[in-house]
């Protein structure tokens, strides 16, 4: 062999290794990636699951994520959490067609559903759960887990596409009510009635998002142009927000603050834009044939549009009197699917971005002035190892087995373990579960809330 052959194969070599150790990095980087990210129903919490489990964080601080409970089970897909009590709504690949509720911190499975379809979403507040097949909708009352009320035949939904109120009052269920257009149906859940049918968009349905009163919904369609707010009353249009004028995009996520006057927008562009609902601009949105009371050069556009409002073409008139976004964020992340929410985190709005890379970017929001929003702080969610205390964390822990037969009753009340309930206390947290909730709320928290059971939805 030649000097200049030896050379050769040594730089074949030197290259060989270098690809395969840059595959095996992005493999590495790929099995640490979110499977999925989501947030509870006041965005206190954020629950983000990758191939090998899944993971719960508290959201008060701006300093460092809270670890509340992490879970070594593969495969899961749906994890929903319960504002901040114990309980949490699980799905796994492995099981697609089952709905387990399990109490984290004792380590016990409450109770698990079974349906004829793959669990394409799960939504829960504090009186109903409400489980989304394709063609149909399963609601639970969630005090004992019972189904009340099935709609079946629903369109064809893949991608879960739906919406769950966490009030109680306005306790309403949101979902597509067309296959080929943006019709939205609104359902009562508590008294299991339609509520109100919008035709919200000429294109289908892509996020729907009620407020966190249950007295608006805002929306958007596959074209992601614009975002529509309605009153879930009586179906009128509040508010018509434009994300773009010309690029279209898809929506990922639409989310309102905690007091119902801002609305964040994910989508798979560059931006993600908030938006304010004054009341100045449902005056424009609503009434466009009134003057507005706006100062300044917008003022008086405003004034000329809504003037010539019966000379214009309406689809003109329409765009001028959109509203536009109030604050934004420029990111990085072209293409990738992104998740926003606005959480108030030391009596502070805060602007929440999410990944699929894991990551959690936290951005200040000036509510007075608007404009760019200050990156805070960026968090991974997906590193497990440094960030979680494995002493702190309660761990899965398995169902009881069935007891002897032969074993005393006394001898089952002297051996129970800290998670198991005899029969007499399960008919009583049962009662109690039973009960009308107070009117201030109805708290999930006490660790016997429910007793174990298991159903088959039919």
């Amino acid at each position: 062999m030649s000097l200049s052959e030896g050379v050769d194969l040594l730089r074949q070599g030197l290259v060989t290794g270098i690809a395969g150790l840059m595959a095996g990095g992005e493999e590495d980087t790929e099995t640490t990636q979110a499977t999925f990210i989501t947030f509870n129903q006041d965005t206190t919490c954020v629950a983000v699951g990758t191939t090998s489990g899944y993971s719960l964080y508290t959201l008060n601080s701006t300093d460092a994520l809270e670890p509340v409970y992490k879970s070594d089970e593969p495969d899961v897909y749906i994890a929903e959490r319960l504002f901040s009590s114990s309980l949490v709504a699980v799905v796994s690949n492995s099981n697609a067609r089952t709905l387990r509720v399990c109490h984290f911190k004792k380590g016990t499975e409450i109770c698990r559903y079974s349906y004829g379809d793959r669990v394409r979403a799960v939504r829960m507040n504090r009186s109903r759960l409400v489980v989304c097949l394709e063609e149909s909708l399963y609601i639970h009352n969630i005090r004992d887990m019972k189904v009340i009320h099935t709609i079946r035949d629903t369109p064809p939904n893949p991608s879960g596409l739906i919406s769950l109120s966490c009030d109680n009052t306005h306790c309403y269920l949101a979902y597509p009510g067309h296959s080929h257009t943006g019709e939205l149906q609104i359902f009562d859940t508590i008294n299991l009635a339609s509520r109100v049918i919008i035709p919200a968009h000429e294109g289908q349905l892509a996020a729907l998002q009620f407020s966190p009163s249950g007295t608006r919904i805002a929306t958007a369609s596959e074209k992601g142009t614009v975002i529509r707010v309605f009153s879930t009353h009586d179906g009128s249009k509040l508010y018509e927000l434009r994300r773009g004028l010309k690029r279209t995009a898809s929506i990922y996520s639409l989310s309102f603050s905690p007091c119902g006057s801002f609305l964040a927008c994910s989508s798979n562009t560059e931006t993600i834009h908030v938006f304010k609902l004054d009341e100045k601009l449902k005056e424009t949105a609503v009434l466009a044939g009134s003057p507005p009371s706006d100062d300044g050069w917008f003022g008086y556009i405003n004034t000329m549009v809504s003037a010539s409002a019966g000379y214009l073409p309406s689809q003109v008139t329409d765009t001028l009197l959109q509203g536009r976004a109030f604050a934004s964020v420029h990111h990085n992340q072209t293409g990738t699917k992104t998740l926003c929410a606005l959480a108030m985190i030391r009596k502070s709005l805060r602007l929440l971005i999410c990944n699929e890379e894991g990551f959690l970017l936290m951005y200040s929001l000036d509510t007075e002035e608007g404009g760019d929003c200050s990156l805070i702080k960026q968090f991974k969610l997906v590193e497990s190892p440094t960030v979680l205390d494995q002493n702190e964390i309660v761990e899965t822990l398995d169902a009881p087995t069935n007891q002897d037969v032969a074993v005393t009753y006394s001898d089952k009340l002297r051996n129970r373990t800290t998670n198991e309930m005899t029969e007499s206390e399960k008919f009583h947290e049962m009662a109690t579960a039973a009960e009308t909730p107070p009117k201030t709320c109805f708290l999930l928290d006490d660790d016997g809330e429910f007793p174990p059971v298991a159903f088959k939805a039919s």
